[in-house]
């Protein structure tokens, strides 16, 4: 799996941080970023997710799976672990901006 380059990473964090303000803001890069994380679920689509954090809470969630998002399991070692530490980089960066 390819790691996530910078702009990528931008992009993501920046889409994130406006849906949890206003969660009609999340689009397909934000989305697939969420949904592949700990403790989110796809809801389908796009649309169903944003149909079901227009109900809840989706700053909430961010801050409350945040440990199970930082792949901590993954060592130098292991055959993706540059591609899960990017993810946890753009997870942390959420969460700097968020908290």
């Amino acid at each position: 799996m390819t790691p996530l380059t910078e702009t990528q990473k931008v992009r993501i964090v920046n889409n994130v941080v406006k849906a949890t303000k206003d969660i009609k803001q999340l689009n397909k890069t934000g989305y697939n970023f969420l949904y592949l994380a700990s403790g989110f679920i796809a809801h389908y689509s796009l649309f169903g997710f944003i149909e079901h954090y227009s109900q809840y809470d989706l700053k909430r969630d961010i801050l409350q799976y945040a440990n199970m998002n930082m792949w901590k399991n993954f060592t130098p070692l292991d055959k993706d672990y540059h591609y899960y530490q990017a993810k946890a980089d753009v997870y942390r960066r959420i969460l700097e901006k968020i908290a």
